[in-house]
């Protein structure tokens, strides 16, 4: 026994996916491609919100802050993950797996609140258009944004020192990074008092938000309805349900991952799931904010155009 602080010189060993080894081949092909997807389609939404005047918006400078979170969330883990799939060493140091969860769980947590704010702006344009200019200012913008990160941090700082104070009993992670309730499967003594603190933090980060996304949807679904044009309706119900599945995707996942009991969590079926939130969600949102949005495509189409004519 001994605690996370005495793997220091040992480290630990990343089982992955070894226990299939026939799915492996398979496994590195798909994820080398939803990786490589994911840095294409979330690099090309921050440089368009950077180089076309269009997209000089809240909406669009949050959300060049989320494809910039999905790009750190899945660089995060994936080159550790290929790595292991196609080497034979799956050893992890002390110090990476200390870095790899707290990156993972401030990056996680700084996208839950980062869509509560992308919400409130949604809310905002919807249900207060006439003032929504003078109500989400550029100092206002950075403020929220800057305000997710800080959170996000916070809450994985907490959340990370809570974790390395827990006695472990072994060093094989039955996983593919290094994930809070794999650790939690690897505490030796009772630390019911421990978890329930983790559980409290992890709570709010996750619940509180999706309810206050909730309620934002809920008054702006009312307020759209009460639109008579059906185009006005469309283009809102549009814009808005981009975010709505982008939502679902984060938040279903992760509620499954970090709010259920531990002795009901498999591990088995955690690393599944993970590959859902860590690898499909990051590729996936691009191509839903994309797809949906007018704006988004004109902006891509003309950067294409100008790209042709200077040939």
């Amino acid at each position: 026994m001994g605690s996370f602080n005495a793997s220091l010189g040992k480290g630990f060993i990343l089982v992955g996916f070894s226990d299939w080894p026939q799915l492996e081949l398979v496994l590195f092909i798909y994820i080398l491609i939803f990786y490589s997807l994911t840095l294409f389609g979330n690099t090309t939404i921050i440089a368009l919100s950077q180089v076309d005047l269009r997209l000089h918006t809240p909406m669009y400078f949050f959300l060049s802050h989320l494809s910039f979170l999905d790009l750190c969330y899945t660089t995060s883990t994936v080159p550790q993950l290929l790595i292991n799939i196609e080497g034979h060493d799956h050893t992890i140091t002390y110090g990476r797996c200390v870095a790899q969860l707290f990156s993972v769980l401030a990056l996680g947590s700084t996208e839950s609140v980062l869509l509560v704010v992308m919400a409130f702006d949604r809310y905002a344009a919807v249900c207060r258009p006439l003032v929504y200019t003078t109500v989400m200012r550029p100092l206002l913008c950075q403020a929220l944004a800057v305000s997710s990160w800080v959170a996000g941090l916070v809450n994985s700082l907490i959340q990370t020192s809570l974790m390395m104070a827990m006695p472990l009993c072994g060093y094989r992670l039955n996983h593919f990074f290094c994930e809070m309730p794999v650790f939690l499967k690897l505490a030796c003594k009772d630390t019911a008092g421990t978890e329930a603190k983790m559980f409290v933090t992890r709570a709010v980060i996750l619940v509180f938000p999706a309810t206050l996304i909730l309620g934002s949807y809920a008054h702006i679904a009312r307020a759209v309805l009460k639109v008579k044009s059906i185009s006005g309706r469309r283009k809102a119900f549009g814009t808005c349900g981009s975010h709505l599945l982008v939502v679902s995707m984060f938040y279903g996942s992760t509620i499954y991952t970090y709010l259920q009991p531990n002795d009901s969590y498999s591990e088995n079926e955690g690393k599944f799931v993970a590959l859902f939130y860590t690898i499909v969600t990051p590729m996936l949102n691009p191509l839903i904010y994309t797809l949906r949005n007018k704006d988004v495509k004109g902006a891509l189409w003309k950067v294409l155009g100008r790209g042709i004519e200077s040939r």
